[in-house]
């Protein structure tokens, strides 16, 4: 008797191979040095001379390492059929961030990068993220020293989706809660960190607010609570409500369609064989 078979997908997030995760851990660790360097640095450090330099050294240094990042997740796993959807995906939240732009924070690209991470992993998510970002930034002629340092905070927003527990087992309302809430505290957390992007390059000067190189870290500690309350708290706010909206009305829809294109693109998926009963 000729007996039929049947193939079975499981639908997984692109792997991250042993170079890739630790060309992943440099870039985080020199991301790290390039935003926290006015807390990292002791009171009266020759780096404050250097300030006005700092944002051109970081920038070519993150582009050139976000680079290899790339490069070594291209090499670990990530597949013709991965890139599409990279390319896809990128060129999406591309084509978002303009919308609402310079209105109270109103940018709908982060639930997607939220979701994104979620379905195809955190190797995958800070790819996306990064070359999302750079693409947002050429189509609105957003290129600047800042823009490795919006690549880098975007690659580890995607990469949080990425590592949120239960990717195989947790579904419905309890995910997409998780999911919102995530979105809810790494919008503000990406707030966050770009404010230290730019912080440290006020004058001291112009404003009580402003990184003093001569202070301790308690005392510019203080002064950044407050720069972030006074210049980005509402513009944070705003993003992190859109994320949450967008996430419970339209998540569970993107979260489908992006788990088939997956499973159809079966990403380092192994194929089985079982033969039908009888």
């Amino acid at each position: 008797m000729v007996t039929s078979t049947t193939v079975h997908r499981q639908a997984r997030a692109v792997r991250l191979g042993p170079r890739s995760l630790i060309a992943l851990a440099l870039v985080s660790a020199v991301g790290v040095a390039g935003f926290g360097w006015p807390f990292l640095a002791p009171p009266g450090s020759r780096l404050g001379a250097h300030a006005q330099d700092a944002p051109w050294l970081f920038a070519g240094l993150l582009v050139l390492l976000v680079a290899v990042v790339a490069a070594a997740i291209s090499e670990s796993g990530i597949g013709p059929k991965a890139v599409a959807m990279l390319g896809v995906l990128a060129a999406t939240g591309a084509a978002l961030r303009p919308i609402g732009a310079g209105t109270a924070g109103i940018e709908p690209m982060f639930f997607l990068m939220v979701l994104s991470g979620r379905v195809l992993g955190p190797g995958f998510g800070f790819v996306l993220g990064s070359v999302t970002m750079f693409a947002s930034a050429l189509l609105t002629g957003g290129v600047g020293p800042w823009l490795p340092f919006q690549m880098l905070a975007m690659g580890w927003f995607a990469m949080g989706a990425g590592l949120l527990p239960g990717p195989d087992r947790l579904r419905g309302r309890a995910e997409l809660a998780m999911l919102a809430g995530y979105g809810f505290l790494a919008a503000f957390a990406y707030g966050t960190v770009m404010n230290m992007a730019g912080w440290p390059f006020m004058s001291a000067l112009a404003s009580n607010v402003a990184f003093d190189p001569h202070a301790p870290v308690a005392a510019n500690l203080a002064r950044f609570v407050a720069y972030c309350v006074a210049t980005s708290l509402g513009w944070d706010l705003g993003r992190a409500l859109v994320t949450v909206v967008l996430t419970l009305v339209v998540g569970p829809a993107v979260l489908r369609a992006l788990r088939r294109a997956t499973r159809r693109a079966a990403f380092e998926a192994p194929v089985t064989f079982e033969a039908p009963r009888q």
